[in-house]
């Protein structure tokens, strides 16, 4: 057992170094090439100047500012997108005469990005957080309505024809095989759409807001602050990474049997 734990350590660290070596390796050669001048401070900060620019919006405590806005509000509007994409690709599946009404809307609303609905939001709701979080619930809402009708449908018909065979019932074959086949599909939506939301809140803040990471973009490039702009940028990059590590982490708790088949 003791051999077994000494093997795990050792692939994590191999695979953490794996992981490390080509970002470190980037930054090395970004700070080479911005200490020779081969890089335009004022458009493209270094390293160096990025590191300064967080540490001083840290010990002004404005950094977690900006991350805990987007973070609430990502939160918020991913509740609110994702139960109604839960419920809403639920019953049109289940529910054939709902699914015919609804199938042509999907078809029309889908193909319009959440972000060229921000101006209406704003006209309709104002500058406020309602604004933002509307348009997040649409980022989020679309992956998860998508997957979760693509998961109820994939559902094996051979499983509920044995079952009407036996006399279940529909509430039966709906808690037993269709809603735990649909399971690996809808977390699919789910991790999609809180990439969704976070891409969404990004988008929304650099238009309209006063506080939040995309807020912090906007700002370092009107007063020409390449170091605050990547501050964002690189914030956005790493928060992302963890919201979808923790997603996976999420996943393969809820769905041990799946990687128990692989």
């Amino acid at each position: 057992m003791a051999v077994h734990n000494i093997f795990r350590v050792k692939a994590l660290f191999k695979n953490l170094f794996l992981a490390l070596v080509l970002p470190l390796l980037i930054i090395i050669l970004w700070q080479i090439a911005s200490d020779r001048g081969l890089i335009k401070p004022s458009i493209f900060a270094s390293p160096e100047t990025i590191t300064v620019s967080f540490d001083q919006m840290v010990e002004k405590g404005s950094y977690f500012k900006h991350v805990t806005a987007s973070l609430g509000r990502v939160i918020y509007g991913y509740i609110i997108g994702s139960m109604l994409g839960l419920v809403l690709g639920s019953l049109a599946v289940l529910f054939k005469t709902f699914g015919k009404m609804v199938d042509p809307l999907i078809g029309i609303l889908r193909p319009i990005p959440a972000i060229a609905c921000i101006p209406f939001f704003i006209l309709w709701l104002g500058i406020g957080e309602a604004s933002k979080i509307g348009v997040i619930v649409i980022g989020a809402f679309w992956p998860v309505l998508l997957n979760t009708m693509q998961g109820i449908r994939s559902a094996d018909p051979k499983l509920l024809e044995l079952a009407k065979a036996f006399g279940k019932t529909r509430k039966i074959m709906l808690c037993k095989i269709i809603l735990p086949s649909a399971v690996p599909a809808i977390f699919t939506g789910l991790r999609l759409g809180i990439s969704g939301a976070w891409t969404c809140v990004v988008a929304a803040e650099m238009i309209a807001a006063s506080a939040g990471v995309g807020y912090l973009i906007s700002y370092g490039r009107e007063l020409a602050q390449p170091g605050t702009l990547f501050v964002g940028i690189i914030s956005i990059a790493i928060i992302g990474l963890i919201i979808d590590i923790l997603v996976i982490k999420i996943q393969k708790k809820t769905l041990y049997w799946v990687d128990q088949e692989d």
